[in-house]
């Protein structure tokens, strides 16, 4: 059963090797972010699962162990999910759960084992759903740290340029992430979510699958949108 989640964006700007100078921009998000894994700590779960967007090679499970990268960002820097004791993995993990697992080597994360997911943005939301209840159902306390952007699209600079149903998108999806409205996420509207370039469409509703029967209350820590991309922080408790 669910009994936290963390949602956290998943920009690798959050690691200020990789954002540099600019670092100092994201930097309440990131203190969101520690703060919204001690909420899952704090739970004591017997699972941690992240789940994240990956492209086509990054999708599918990552075993605690395998590791991840930032050299593609021109950073000599590699982080691992979880414990070196893990099995790990041949692929590496993709960008998001790279940033999940910088996260948690950044916070100490020892509480449980770890597991990553990494799911497609074409995958539907009836699937994403279901995978998100079965992953309830694997442990008596399972926890959920959750990856991903809303829309790409809300500023001219933006990576998808300037949107007008960006705003109102990204505030919607900030308003269910932080009321823990699992109806509402499990409606998001995947075409609008596609259009807008919002990669944490199918990781949310694999959340919403997840707490559908957990009762869990919200709390939105942060919501922001500093290069044109929506960032939000929540956890559910």
């Amino acid at each position: 059963m669910l009994v936290a989640a963390a949602v956290c964006p998943c920009p690798p700007l959050l690691v200020p090797q990789v954002a540099a100078g600019a670092a100092p921009e994201l930097d309440s998000a990131r203190a969101a972010c520690a703060d919204s894994l001690g909420v899952l700590a704090a739970a004591r779960p017997d699972l941690l699962v992240v789940v994240g967007p990956a492209e086509r090679d990054g999708r599918g499970a990552h075993p605690e162990g395998t590791p991840g990268s930032f050299r593609g960002f021109g950073v000599d820097l590699d982080v691992r999910l979880g414990s070196d004791g893990g099995a790990g993995s041949d692929r590496e993990l993709p960008p998001s759960l790279a940033v999940a697992a910088w996260l948690l080597e950044r916070t100490g994360w020892s509480d449980a084992p770890i597991e990553g997911l990494g799911v497609g943005e074409p995958l539907a939301a009836e699937r994403c759903i279901q995978v998100g209840r079965d992953i309830a159902a694997r442990a008596e306390r399972v926890a959920l740290l959750v990856m991903g952007d809303a829309s790409a699209c809300r500023t001219l600079k933006a990576p998808g340029y300037f949107d007008e149903r960006a705003a109102p998108f990204d505030a919607e999806v900030a308003r269910a992430l932080g009321a823990a409205d699992v109806a509402a996420l499990e409606a998001l509207d995947t075409e609008l979510a596609y259009e807008l370039k919002a990669s944490g469409r199918a990781p949310w509703q694999v959340l919403a699958g997840a707490a559908e029967d957990a009762d869990l209350v919200g709390v939105l820590l942060y919501e922001n949108a500093p290069y044109g991309v929506g960032y939000v922080v929540a956890t559910w408790s």
